[in-house]
């Protein structure tokens, strides 16, 4: 991870995610601030359209609570559960810090993302 720090913000609260040290996620923070409308994807993740695309990376098929991924080139997705995607798996853009169980229930959620300085 790089030491680039964001804050994601939903209605309900606000998390604190330290970036990964890749060209997609320095790419997102250039992006930054957005706000995305994000909807679940088979309860275990809420996943949102980028206003661009990201470089792709390096991927991989696990996650864990807190991953914030790419999927394709424009889908941000933050995972609230752990599991696996099919290949050719997801680029890793950050990892959240605290609960996100806030984000465990089916319907969609808008978040605010912005640098944490």
């Amino acid at each position: 991870m790089s030491k680039t720090e964001i804050l994601i913000t939903t209605d309900n609260g606000q998390f604190r995610a330290r970036l990964a040290d890749n060209d997609a996620a320095r790419a997102l923070a250039r992006m930054l601030p957005l706000r995305i409308k994000m909807r679940d994807h088979l309860r275990q993740e809420k996943t949102g359209e980028l206003p661009s695309s990201l470089p792709d990376g390096e991927r991989q098929t696990d996650f864990s609570v807190g991953t914030l991924g790419l999927w394709e080139d424009r889908d941000f997705v933050i995972y609230y559960d752990e599991g696996r995607v099919p290949a050719p798996g997801i680029v890793i853009l950050g990892q959240v810090s605290g609960d996100l169980s806030q984000f465990d229930h089916p319907d969609g959620v808008t978040v605010s993302l912005r640098n944490a300085d």
